[in-house]
Order: C-alpha cells, then structure tokens, then sequence
C-alpha cells in the first residue's frame, strides 16, 4: 500500500516536472532591463539576430547616444553595429526587432536607418519600454472608411488612393538634417508571377517594405501543435498575410518573449491598431549585400500564433492563438477541361484584405490561365459573410492580353472592399469561392439593329421585337421576343432602351443626375453587390415621363403626387429626394453568352 502511494506521489512529480519542462520553451525566462536614462554614449553591446538559417548570431553595439521626443514621447537610441557581415552590408532589412543588450540587459530593438547609401551601419533603436507599453495602449480600432458611390472595378490604384489615410508616410526623425526612418521590412512574394509581382511592388514600396520574390511556402496554417509553440529572442518572425498555395509574408525579428506575449520589428507595419494577422517562424535563406539596401530574403515557416497589435513603437504577438482568416477557394477550368484547384487563407482585414484578393487572384489566373493573347473568363463566385447572408457574383470578361484577368480581380476587390468597409456595421467574411472557365478566344458581339412590328400601340399590348447582334467573327445573331406596352394614356409616349452594361448605367446616371449610387442601409448594398451589371447581358428599360423619386439609392418611380409630396418632405426623408421628371416603368435582362457592346433608344406612342 505504501510502495503504490509512493510510485503514485512520484509518478505526479514527474508529470509536473514534464510540464514544467516543456512550458519552459514557450516561456522564456525574465530579461533584466536597462532603462533608457541609463543608456549613455560610449557604451558597448551586443544584438542578436539570424542571417542564415535558423542560427542566431550576435553583432556588436556601440551606443552614440540619444535622440529625445523625436515625435511625441517617442525617443530613438542611437548607435553603430559592427561584426558578423554587417561591414560590408550596413543595416539589412529585415533586421527589424532584433534586440540589443548592454551588459545583459536589455535595452531595445533595431528598428531605424538612415536609409540608402550610408557608409556605416548607423541605427536606431526603440527602447524597449515603449514597445512594452503597446499592450497598455487603449486606442480603438478604427472605423473609419470613405463613403464613395458604389463601383464595380476597383483596382491597386483606387484602392491605395482611398486608404491613403492608413497608408501615411513612414514617420522619419531628423539629426544633421539627414531622415531617419523606419527600417524597411522584406515583404516576400512566393509563388507570384513576375508580371503581378512588377504591378504589385511599387504600392508596397510606398508603404515602407522591400518587395521581395521568394521560395517556396512554409508550414500549412491550419493547425498549430504544441512542439512549435516557441520563439527566441533574435530569431526571425513572419507576419503571413497569405497562405496556402501561395504565400506573402512580411519578415521581421522577435525582440522579446514575455510568456505567450510576442514583441517584435520596434516600428509599426502600417500602425493599424488592433489586428489579426498570422505571426509564423521563419527561416532566412540569405543576406543579399547591396549598396542601396541590403536585405534578408526568407521564407515563412511554422504557424505559432497571431500578432494582435499593430503600433507605433512595433507590433505585439500572442503565442498559440490561432488567427481568423479568409479562405479563399479558386477552381479554374482551363480551355482543355482540365481542372485546377488552389486553397489559400487571407488576412481579414478592412483595409489590406481587398489589395491581397486582388493580386492573389489575379497571380492565379495569370498562371492557369493566358496573359498574352485573346482569352476569355466566366466566373462565377460566392462570397459568405459571417452575418450568414451572401453575395453571389456572376460574368463573363473577355479582351486581349490581361485585361479579362484585372477585371476579374479588381471586381472581386471591390466588392470585398464595400463589404469590409461599409458604414452601416461590423462585417466579416466567413468564406469566398471562385470558379473560372478559361478559354483562349475573345467573345465580343456588337449590337447591330433592333426591328419592332410595330412602333404604335395600345396598353396591355404586345410589341414583337427582334435583336441582331454580330460575333466578333462576323457571325450574326438574333434573339426575338416580346414586351407589354405599359398603361399610358392615349397620345403620350414612352421610350425602349435597349444596351449595354455600360449604357445602362449612364442612361440611369442621366434620369437620376448623379455620379454614382451609395446605400443607405447593409441589406440594400448586399443586394447591390449581388445585382451588379453584367457584361454578357443585354438590357431592356421602358422609360416615360411619369413623375418619380430617387432617394438614397433607389428609384421610386410613377409615384401619385400625394406620395411623391409625402416622400420628398424633409420631415420624412433623412436626406433629400431627387424629383424625377422620368421613372423606369419595368426592366428586363437577356443572358447571351458573349460580352455585349452597344445601344439604341426607341421612342414609342400609345394609340389615341
């Protein structure tokens, strides 16, 4: 009895003991810390970072001194590294966050430059009690988002140019008159063509990074296992904000372990607030020595929890939490009938998910598909919000070169933008699935004429007409039907208009005088963005002179006065109504399965 007490007591210290053991490579010990008023010029040190591999090396410090209230309470430490290779190379990028110690205690984070062509491998450091006060920091995410007319393409350009008040200028110092500014972070593309790369890149280098093409991925994201759950000091670190078949990865240095609380580059990526972006291990291949900017190039590796702050003084992780991400799921039907499937995850976020959709899709079907030559896409895709509603989104894109492909992926982009950044609530996307059929032809047809049987009609009627259209091989086509003559009265007369997307659009820009449409509540743009205009659609409108309201959006047509009256009162109406002169009677679409071009207005009488 007492031997089976005993082995039962030993058999629960060693179980303790095995925790202990294996909580202590998630939790690295406490590091003593050298306050930055201790800090003087003179002093010698030692940084640690990777330059190869895994390995983490140490370089000398020597401290030149400090450089106070560069922006508000916000203070840089100077100093110059020497050792390892960082004589011929100067600061790399990539370094961002690799920790500085002075006799073993720790005092910041390598985070600033002087940038191009400096001779000597001068930086800056971020104390390292102003990037622990990131979790003390109480500011909101924010919520803001420009409230522009709803679109159907939005490309790089446009989507850069709205978020231009996240994508402020990399805050810089100044000492002798030369800029001190935030090191530049390796953003690695791997798996990306060079042709979206080369479109990609130059918005990137706006915003601070060094676009780099990379390797292979790394590790999948789709669950973490406890052996992984570990970071070191000096060792690099990856923020994914896409994974899976294709990965894009900005790489930074880990300059301190606080239990499960990661702290690592010392600068903010875009000082975003409250994030969630994947924080994964890393593994740099090689240090590239280059006058202008040396840089590390890595790869992503193993998924070990998320980065949940981005801020001024650097970014803060959390070991073992699992980020919410995007799946995003693309299945390409090619012009043989071969069928390719690609699985990836996209960081959710309001203003950088619309940029990654973008050139991800984009990236896959350039790959799968032709960017040199006549092709044409016909897609189809759902996009499921975490409401439980859903955007189904369906054409057919058609050009030369790679025109087919940037409209696909620049009106995906928009209508995740809209959706992320809508003004009405918080809306998250739970899911986005695309299928793409590829064919190595253009599929073009121009309206030719449009024959009616009669042009004079009572209401209730039927008015026969027919639609000829020509391929753009010279095939000519034609689609009959019918429309009822709407209940006018005798002598008055109503229009027939017959085109395009595009026409449609500016005849409806013309009835309600505005530039564009913006929602007034969630459910209505979800069902805009369902209802977007198609490209292989032939329109059909019946116009008449019928007194109307356009109000936030919507066209009330044929309106009594006593409503109209009712509708247009300012104590009835949030914002103003526009009177219409002109309303829209009914509206009819016909699918036809090429990209339709053209359009033509047909006046109609009612018989006396």
């Amino acid at each position: 009895m007492i031997n089976s007490t005993k082995r039962n007591r030993i058999g629960q210290i060693l179980s303790v003991l095995l925790i202990i053991c294996f909580c202590s490579g998630v939790v690295e010990g406490s590091v003593s810390i050298l306050p930055l008023d201790q800090v003087k010029a003179g002093m010698k040190g030692k940084g640690k970072s990777v330059f190869k591999g895994s390995k983490i090396e140490e370089f000398d410090v020597e401290i030149l001194g400090v450089l106070r209230n560069v922006e508000p309470k916000r203070n840089i430490i100077l100093a110059r590294l020497k050792g390892n290779m960082l004589d011929n190379t100067g600061v790399i990028s990539g370094m961002s966050g690799s920790p500085v110690y002075v006799d073993g205690k720790l005092i910041g984070a390598v985070a600033y430059s002087f940038g191009n062509f400096v001779k000597e491998p001068i930086a800056g450091i971020t104390p390292i009690a102003e990037m622990m006060s990131i979790t003390k920091e109480k500011i909101p995410k924010s919520s803001y988002s420009p409230r522009i007319p709803l679109k159907k393409y939005l490309g790089l350009d446009e989507l850069f140019e709205l978020n231009k008040e996240f994508f402020f200028s990399k805050s810089s110092s100044f000492s002798g008159g030369q800029t001190f500014t935030p090191m530049a972070i390796p953003l690695v593309f791997s798996g990306f063509s060079s042709q979206v790369f080369e479109r990609a890149k130059p918005f990137f280098s706006k915003l601070g990074f060094s676009p780099v093409r990379g390797g292979p991925t790394g590790q999948s994201l789709e669950k973490i296992s406890p052996p992984d759950l570990t970071l070191q000091e000096g060792e690099p670190v990856a923020v994914q904000f896409v994974s899976g078949d294709l990965n894009l990865s900005a790489i930074g240095t880990v300059t301190h372990v606080d239990g499960d609380k990661v702290y690592a580059f010392g600068h903010p990526m875009y000082n975003l607030g409250s994030v969630d972006y994947a924080m994964s291990k890393a593994k740099v291949i090689t240090v590239i020595p280059s006058l202008s900017e040396s840089f590390k190039i890595a790869v992503a590796d193993t998924l070990v929890g998320r980065f949940s702050q981005d801020r001024a003084s650097g970014v803060l992780g959390e070991l073992g939490k699992i980020p919410q991400l995007i799946p995003l799921n693309v299945r390409i039907m090619n012009s043989g009938g071969d069928i390719e499937d690609f699985k990836m995850k996209v960081v959710n976020d309001k203003v950088l998910t619309p940029f990654f959709i973008n050139i991800s899709v984009a990236n896959i079907l350039l790959a799968e598909g032709r960017s040199y030559g006549d092709l044409s896409l016909e897609f189809i895709g759902d996009i499921y919000l975490e409401n439980g509603e859903s955007v189904h989104l369906e054409d057919l894109f058609s050009g030369q070169y790679n025109t087919s492909v940037m409209d696909v992926s620049n009106m995906l982009s928009a209508v995740v933008y809209f959706l992320t950044n809508n003004e009405f609530k918080e809306l998250g996307i739970h899911r986005i699935d695309l299928g793409v059929r590829a064919t190595e032809e253009v599929k073009f047809a121009y309206l030719e004429k449009v024959w009616l049987d009669k042009y004079e009609a009572s209401p209730g009627e039927t008015i026969g007409i027919e639609v000829y259209y020509r391929t753009f091989r010279g095939e000519s086509i034609v689609n009959k039907g019918g429309i009822p003559v709407p209940n006018l009265p005798a002598g008055s007369e109503f229009q027939l208009f017959i085109g395009d997307a595009a026409a449609m659009q500016q005849v409806e820009m013309s009835q309600y005088r505005t530039a564009g449409f913006t929602p007034r509540n969630l459910s209505q743009l979800i069902r805009m963005l369902g209802n977007l205009r198609k490209n292989n659609r032939i329109y059909f409108k019946i116009i008449a002179s019928k007194p109307g309201l356009f109000l936030k959006g919507e066209e009330m047509p044929n309106l009594p006065p006593t409503i109209k009256t009712m509708f247009s009162s300012p104590r009835a109406a949030a914002s103003a109504a526009m009177e219409l002169n002109k309303s829209t009677l009914s509206e009819l679409q016909l699918l036809i399965p090429y990209v339709f071009r053209g359009s033509v207005l047909i006046p109609i009488k009612i018989k006396k």
